[in-house]
């Protein structure tokens, strides 16, 4: 069963402070049908890369495909408005999906050393961000060293329907120099 974690992308939008907004403009065609699209790199469900927060580091063209894939825990921390270790252990996978349930939740820094030190190399979160308002400090811990780099999936949805295990996908756009791009995220059971 497959299960989309991504959310629909409109007018209209909720996007991060300061992010360009989403707009959709069909042009004309003769017997065919083409949309002018405009949004930021970072619109919806996206992925972003270690580009994202250090200029020096690796852009989405040249991060391996196995960072958008692969094994999942999905991780219920409702009860923390901060994701601290204590909530990360346990048996692990390359991927972990933190599920929230708040939009105020974030990962602590010593959250997203764990989960490196875990050998984790991609965290999908629920939220707008995965760190706190005004620091991009657990970014980049999770995003890493070009050498071993790292891949953060935010804004998902649907974690609640999503058992423990889970194979887990979301490719961005293959755009040359890009610090993110939207994703389809999706999850196989």
């Amino acid at each position: 069963m497959w299960v989309d974690l991504s959310r629909p992308v409109h007018e209209g939008m909720a996007v991060f402070p300061g992010d360009p907004g989403f707009s959709a403009q069909e042009l004309p065609g003769d017997g065919f049908r083409v949309t002018r699209l405009t949004l930021g790199s970072h619109t919806g469900t996206h992925v972003d890369a270690p580009a994202h927060v250090d200029p020096a580091g690796p852009t989405l063209d040249e991060l391996p495909l196995h960072l958008f894939a692969g094994p999942a825990v999905v991780l219920d921390v409702r009860a923390a408005r901060a994701v601290g270790p204590d909530l990360l252990g346990g048996d692990l996978a390359p991927v972990v999906l933190l599920r929230t349930g708040s939009g105020d939740a974030h990962l602590t820094v010593e959250g997203a050393r764990a989960l490196r030190a875990a050998g984790v190399r991609t965290v999908g979160i629920d939220t707008a961000s995965v760190d706190a308002p005004g620091t991009l400090a657990a970014h980049r811990v999770l995003l890493g060293p070009r050498e071993d780099p790292g891949v953060v999936v935010e804004n998902l949805t649907g974690l609640g329907a999503l058992p423990p295990r889970v194979e887990f996908f979301a490719f961005g756009w293959a755009l040359t120099g890009g610090d993110g791009s939207p994703v389809r995220a999706v999850a196989r059971v």
